[in-house]
């Protein structure tokens, strides 16, 4: 019996510089492949695989829906979506944090408004937002936005953000500070749970690779997470 194709969802962007090179030590990414292509599919024919290239927020619905057998995103995506899907290893690279932050020197420390009726929160992450101030029992405005986070409390437009930063420079930059920590991601490896039982041997064996590679990875840099 033929081994099935396993279609892999990478997303486009700077995640792909981080996943090829993991990708290739598993002697699944094409040489063609790379953060310059223009191109949106490669096959890895001796390996039975297939990748496709799709936006970041894009990932977990190709899995969700079965148009990826498996998928590379980060955490971020997963918890502002809570899609279906299976989430079996812990890449441990592209680690980054889900902040609160607001202008240096505000004090405000639990939010209060400045100005508003209800404390305006800016972020392209509004269901993680909304999750965090509903469990700290503060009503706020929630302003979604899709690039330029750090420039809504500047303008005004918002009294703080929630935003993703790896190194904190961005937010050093806008003189912003960040008020509290509310998640640490890193890429993570997702499977569709329909493919986990109709193609459950290639899968598997997908997944083990994955793991193997990912503790010796983790064993060679002695156990710290990489930074990007």
């Amino acid at each position: 019996m033929e081994k099935p194709t396993i279609t892999i969802a990478l997303s486009k962007g700077r995640l792909l510089g981080l996943t090829i090179p993991f990708l290739s030590r598993l002697g699944i990414a094409p040489a063609e492949l790379s953060e310059e292509s223009r191109r949106l599919t490669f096959d890895v024919p001796e390996k039975k695989v297939k990748i496709i290239l799709v936006r970041a927020t894009d990932v977990p619905t190709y899995v969700e829906y079965g148009a990826a057998d498996i998928g590379i995103v980060g955490k971020d995506l997963l918890l502002e979506q809570m899609r279906e899907v299976y989430e079996p290893v812990d890449l441990g690279y592209g680690f980054c944090r889900i902040v609160l932050a607001e202008p240096s020197g505000n004090g405000n420390g639990a939010g209060r408004p400045n100005g508003h009726s209800k404390l305006r929160v800016a972020t392209k992450y509004p269901n993680i937002t909304e999750r965090y101030f509903l469990e700290k029992g503060i009503p706020i405005e929630i302003i979604k936005l899709y690039g330029s986070i750090e420039l809504a409390p500047l303008v005004g437009l918002a009294d703080q953000i929630v935003d993703l930063t790896s190194s904190g420079e961005t937010l050093r930059t806008h003189h912003l500070s960040v008020v509290d920590e509310i998640a640490q991601c890193t890429a993570r490896l997702i499977v569709n749970r329909a493919s986990l039982k109709i193609k459950y041997p290639a899968v598997q064996k997908l997944i083990a690779a994955v793991k193997k590679e990912r503790n010796t990875v983790k064993r060679e840099a002695g156990g710290v997470r990489g930074k990007r």
